[in-house]
């Protein structure tokens, strides 16, 4: 027989059992990847989950435990399980919609749910044409079966609100409720143990997945909205002057900048490219055949070899190439815009040059808080998705890149010159729906994802023809650059140099006939970019103190050059050595090349430690 006093430890077993279920589903839906660990591995990602697990059911006890003291001392009037169940039916949704959202953005992001969606949510239709290639359908269902899996369990381990006994005074019964409010900080705690759990207390195996799998959503969600990263320095490998001394190497000025232009000052036309990931681009030893237009600019024009993304995302991409700003492990400095403010901007150093300032979108400027950002780089004219006419808003996220590029080739003879013209593609963002007969078949993600960057580079190619023949074309530079690379194909690991390789080339008449064919083989990042064009602008980058000039002598210390990126709570450095990549959460390194020497992941625990405290003084 159920007593009245059982009812809360009932309750505290009903949401973990639901979240062990939860844990289930996950593995189930990632069986590809479960099947891949070694034996044994399914059931200790129960068992070291149940500390997160344990932790988030404790969090989500706390008001109903606290309900049940105050109906324990108000009395029968006090309509305590009408409420309870109320809440238990509200959470449970959304506990429900944070487990399903994280299996489709785990295939697509590599980590666990956090609250990296959230900067999407003034963006809503944006955000269902990122999920454009999810099963919806699956996914619906998966999300009514886990809401009627949360109501069989509620049945069977918690069940109606047994009456106070007669004997039992309303102050014995808040006691005893308090009691249990008291303990939930046990598993708050993960324990008694001095210091509270986190995530690297279920990280237990050299495979990643294993450790994703064994978090806990709710509580990772819960965590990363309270860490508003105000303080202090989470990363903190070295002494503080050990790191700086360490970094300070790697901007100290060198003489010797290779110049490419023949004219003093020309026009910039700064195109990015939306997830142009090295794997398909074929003078960087990726497919052949994907991209075309660019593999012809490689072999005539100027290409960078080794240039990596500073992040995974398209915001983080912003920043990195035009603030020159590094990337943050688990948040961007775009979300923050006091901290924007205060960062460099291309747009703002060439306009006090003279140059007029455009940029130009397909998708809405607001998606990721990135107009925020840019109106701040101080952009003076904004072409969006507004900005088009209905019938060409043909894209999910707006106009496709052919109907971009048009406009643009159209409006910049108006443009007073210099200029300095940026445009953001976007028709090779999920779901990749472009306005073409396919190049590559199949239908799988990989094939898709093939069929939009061709089209892309197929139209810039169109673009790049037109443009030549335009009276500007002679006295304009044109940067190619990616804004992040991307898993597919080949469903690469999050963490992985291949998923951050990205193409960068420089093409346009203003460009010196020595220079052309010119292939650059230092080692780089995005944030290096801005660096690299003042330079030949022969202007100062002083400002841009996390940028380098490629076309430079590469620092003393790594003379082959050097690319930092970040990843979900961890980073990756590459030289000319090899790579080496290492995990924040469990402390450890995932991978490190053979030829690396030891002192490249000192290098990038100090470049995260100094990037990071710098990010937060901003």
């Amino acid at each position: 027989m159920r007593t009245r006093f059982a009812f809360q430890p009932r309750y505290f077993l009903f949401w973990l059992a639901y979240f062990v279920a939860s844990k289930a589903v996950f593995l189930l839906y990632h069986y590809a990847k479960l099947r891949l660990l070694p034996a044994g591995t399914g059931l200790r990602i129960f068992s070291y989950g149940l500390r997160l697990d344990a932790s988030a059911t404790a969090y989500l006890c706390l008001l109903p435990f606290s309900l049940f003291l105050v109906g324990s001392l108000a009395g029968p009037r006090f309509p305590l399980e009408r409420l309870l169940r109320f809440f238990t039916a509200v959470t449970g949704i959304v506990v429900a919609f944070f487990t399903v959202a994280d299996l489709e953005l785990y295939r697509a992001w590599g980590f666990r749910l956090d609250a990296t969606p959230l900067q999407y949510v003034a963006t809503p239709g944006e955000m269902a044409a990122s999920a454009g290639s999810a099963p919806v359908l699956l996914l619906t269902g998966l999300f009514v079966g886990l809401l009627a899996l949360g109501w069989a369990l509620y049945k069977l381990l918690v069940g109606r609100l047994p009456e106070l006994p007669a004997s039992f005074s309303r102050f014995r019964a808040g006691v005893a409720s308090f009691l249990y409010v008291l303990l939930l900080v046990v598993p708050m705690r993960g324990g008694v143990q001095q210091i509270p759990v986190n995530q690297s207390d279920v990280y237990f195996s050299s495979q990643p997945f294993a450790n994703h799998a064994a978090v806990n959503v709710p509580w990772n969600v819960a965590n990363s909205l309270l860490l508003q990263n105000s303080g202090p320095n989470p990363y903190q490998f070295l002494p503080d002057s050990t790191a700086r001394r360490l970094v300070t190497a790697l901007y100290r000025p060198t003489s010797g900048t290779r110049l490419l232009l023949r004219t003093a000052k020309p026009n910039v036309l700064f195109i990015i490219l939306e997830s142009f990931t090295g794997k398909l681009v074929g003078h960087l030893g990726g497919e052949r055949g994907v991209t075309p237009t660019l593999d012809s600019l490689a072999r005539t024009d100027v290409s960078f070899r080794h240039v990596y993304a500073a992040g995974d995302r398209s915001q983080k991409g912003l920043v990195a190439l035009l603030s020159g700003y590094p990337n943050q492990p688990t948040t961007s400095i775009i979300k923050y815009p006091r901290k924007t403010e205060r960062l460099p901007h291309l747009a703002q150093t060439l306009k006090s040059q003279g140059y007029s300032t455009a940029y130009y979108h397909g998708g809405e400027l607001a998606f990721a808080n990135m107009k925020s950002y840019l109106i701040t780089a101080g952009y003076e004219r904004f072409t969006e998705r507004a900005d088009f006419a209905p019938q060409d808003q043909n894209s999910k996220w707006g106009a496709h890149d052919h109907v971009l590029l048009t406009r643009m080739l159209h409006e910049l003879p108006q443009q007073r010159q210099p200029f300095f013209a940026t445009a953001f593609t976007l028709s090779s963002h999920e779901p990749f729906d472009v306005p073409m007969a396919p190049r590559f078949r199949g239908s799988s993600e990989a094939a898709q994802f093939r069929n939009s960057v061709f089209y892309t580079d197929h139209v810039l190619g169109q673009f790049l023809a037109q443009a030549r023949q335009q009276p500007w074309w002679q006295n304009t530079l044109v940067v190619l650059v990616a804004d992040h690379g991307h898993p597919q194909p080949g469903d690469t690991p999050n963490e992985a140099p291949a998923k951050f390789r990205i193409p960068l080339l420089l093409t346009g008449g203003a460009l010196q006939p020595a220079a052309r064919g010119l292939a650059v083989e230092t080692y780089g990042s995005q944030t290096d970019v801005a660096a690299t064009l003042l330079h030949q602008l022969g202007l100062t980058s002083t400002q841009f103190a996390w940028s380098r000039d490629l076309l430079a002598p590469a620092p003393a210390a790594w003379p082959g050059g050097f690319a930092f990126y970040c990843f979900t709570d961890g980073f990756g450095i590459m030289t000319p050595s090899g790579s080496v990549t290492y995990d924040n959460v469990a402390h450890r390194v995932l991978h490190s090349s053979r030829t690396v020497p030891k002192t490249q992941l000192l290098l990038g625990q100090a470049y995260e430690q100094t990037s990071f405290q710098d990010f937060l003084k901003k």
